[in-house]
């Protein structure tokens, strides 16, 4: 049965074909990180990555869009590193994800 998941942008939407294709499991957004508060120790901001890989404990950020956008994306990931040392999170920038759609013959080099 086909899941019907909404997801933010088109990468994210074709990662999850390529999991499933590959009868990867995986979860969407399953998981938010508080990463930073306010002086009351309420929570200002949190991170929650893009994809869970539960047999193989790892998380995925993807990240395609603008420069200011990667730069916000890497700060996260770095705070979560911080915090959290034993989540396994993995960022896949536009050029990696492009990468795996012309190794796995889903895009041509020329397309690109």
């Amino acid at each position: 049965m086909p899941r019907t998941n909404k997801f933010s942008h088109p990468s994210e939407a074709v990662c999850a074909r390529i999991l499933d294709f590959y009868r990867i499991p995986w979860e969407y957004e399953p998981t938010s990180f508080p990463i930073d508060w306010d002086a009351k120790g309420t929570i200002i901001s949190s991170f929650r990555p893009d994809f869970y890989l539960p047999a193989q404990e790892q998380y995925i950020e993807l990240t395609t869009m603008s420069q200011k956008l990667v730069t916000k994306k890497n700060r996260k990931v770095r705070r979560l590193r911080e915090l959290y040392p034993h989540i396994n999170i993995k960022i896949f920038y536009q050029r990696d994800l492009k990468n795996l759609l012309v190794k796995y013959g889903l895009c041509s080099e020329e397309a690109m």
